[in-house]
């Protein structure tokens, strides 16, 4: 992510935050925003130009969407190509990063990040549907479909607007990393952050507590855990947070004994 991106991102985020009227229906029009502009390589073109006037690119906006978005929608995708972008790919995937956040602020109270993690360990676990979901030649309504069947009283509606929007425009990405991606956002978005654990068997509620409470401390904000149990990992644990592995299992240590074996 180039550094204009990353301030455009963090600009788009305030905008959200200052935002009224963020609702469900608004998350909804910024993915259908977002797929239009990618399905577009003019408009994308157009909106992410940075040498283009402000104004100009306001108005492109105002052009395409008008009054068939809400006004809080309307505001932030000109607050969106106000911004100065790296590419008009990173725009594109600005524009679903801030849905994915809308539809965390839309149902505060609903497990979004456990619900799509668990959709995630499904599609993992499952590879025809892994590949029904994640092939090029598969109609994109379809598979929004598909994943609402799926979902269809098991998870909260941001979550099936989520999973099902990221279903319908992957642009070239795995469905499983959209997942995941999508999982650390509603988290930030809710100052906490994810940590995905690996172990040889179920971790008890005292367990996660104590575990949730250490990672906790270390990284000075709350975090919340996905647990994936694992045969492989013998015994201990693995935690990942974000590009950081603490690996305290069994596995993990007999491999390390067998390559100091080999010499």
């Amino acid at each position: 992510m180039g550094s204009a991106t990353t301030q455009a991102v963090a600009a788009t985020t305030k905008a959200l935050d200052a935002a009224s009227g963020v609702d469900l229906d608004v998350a909804g029009e910024l993915f259908a925003a977002a797929r239009a502009v990618g399905d577009s390589s003019q408009l994308s073109g157009a909106l992410a130009d940075s040498a283009a006037p402000v104004e100009a690119r306001r108005q492109v906006v105002a052009a395409v969407f008008g009054t068939a978005v809400k006004p809080a929608t309307a505001s932030l995708l000109t607050t969106v190509v106000e911004q100065r972008w790296s590419s008009a790919s990173d725009l594109i995937d600005g524009i679903e990063e801030l849905a994915v956040r809308a539809a965390a602020v839309a149902e505060p109270a609903a497990d979004v990040e456990e619900e799509l993690f668990r959709f995630s360990r499904t599609v993992a676990e499952n590879s025809e549907l892994e590949l029904a979901l994640g092939s090029r030649l598969g109609d994109a309504s379809a598979k929004g479909t598909l994943v609402r069947t799926l979902l269809d009283g098991r998870a909260s509606a941001a979550t099936v607007l989520i999973a099902a929007s990221l279903a319908q425009q992957p642009r070239e990405r795995r469905i499983r990393q959209l997942l995941s991606r999508a999982t650390r956002l509603v988290a930030d978005q809710r100052g906490r952050t994810v940590a995905t654990v690996f172990a040889a068997s179920p971790l008890s509620s005292a367990q996660v507590d104590r575990l949730a409470s250490a990672l906790s401390q270390r990284y000075g904000a709350q975090v919340s855990l996905n647990t994936v149990v694992d045969p492989t990992v013998v015994g201990g644990l693995r935690v990942q947070i974000a590009d950081d592995v603490i690996d305290a299992s069994v596995s993990s240590r007999l491999a390390d004994l067998r390559q100091r074996l080999a010499g």
